[in-house]
């Protein structure tokens, strides 16, 4: 019976996380197809490129819960206190809310050849979730970094790999600390390296000197493009 609970509690995760609430938003919002616009990812990012602050604000909170939302009904049903064994569901089911986000089972498509390929997200919101319902204090480490790499350095695909690489180290500390144990880690590590497979093409583009600017960057850059038309 635990098995089965077990089971269904990944399949429930990745259900959630396949959710694709910045397609329906910004669809609500002003009748786009966010898949067709920019990187055609459905993250707060790009709902916000597609709809405006809000659409992207909501979308990325609603993107959290899926990753917190998880970790939240495995405690209830899984305690650590009643099994130490149990922090491992606790850190991995959060890992299936991300694939589930970055590879949803709603927006899979077959091309000409009737080859399927999956659509989704780049997964930084459901791991701050995660990290969030697994060690609430880490939000407060990991919101400020993921800000400042945002509008400080200006690529939201490295934004997204902050989150991860954060939420990594945190629970790298905690666990060396006994604050958290260590299958938490092991949560950071998955969660960074689904992550960066789902950026490897804005990996390319900022070696390249080609991935596209956000936050500070991009309002510098369209004033200068702005200044320069009008010379």
């Amino acid at each position: 019976m635990r098995i089965l609970i077990i089971i269904g509690l990944f399949v429930l995760a990745y259900l959630l996380g396949s959710i694709p609430f910045g397609l329906i938003i910004v669809k609500l919002k002003n009748g786009k197809d966010l898949r067709h616009v920019e990187s055609g990812r459905t993250g707060g990012t790009n709902a916000m490129r597609a709809a405006g602050l809000w659409a992207g604000i909501g979308t990325a909170t609603l993107d959290v819960l899926k990753g917190a939302g998880s970790v939240w009904l495995v405690k209830a049903i899984f305690p650590l206190a009643s099994n130490p064994l149990n922090a491992w569901i606790q850190a991995l089911v959060p890992v299936a809310a991300i694939l589930g986000h970055n590879y949803s089972l709603f927006l899979i498509t077959r091309d000409e050849q009737g080859k399927l390929h999956w659509r989704g997200g780049a997964g930084g919101a459901p791991c701050l979730g995660g990290a969030f319902a697994l060690w609430p204090v880490s939000i407060f480490i990991i919101l400020p970094i993921g800000a400042l790499v945002f509008y400080g350095i200006g690529f939201a695909s490295l934004t997204t790999i902050s989150v991860g690489l954060s939420s990594l180290l945190i629970f790298v500390v905690c666990a060396i600390t006994r604050v958290s144990p260590w299958s938490y880690a092991v949560y950071g590590m998955l969660a960074l390296l689904f992550l960066m497979w789902s950026l490897r093409s804005n990996i390319k583009r900022l070696v390249n000197g080609t991935e596209r600017v956000v936050g500070l960057r991009a309002k510098r850059k369209a004033k200068e493009l702005n200044e320069g038309s009008a010379i």
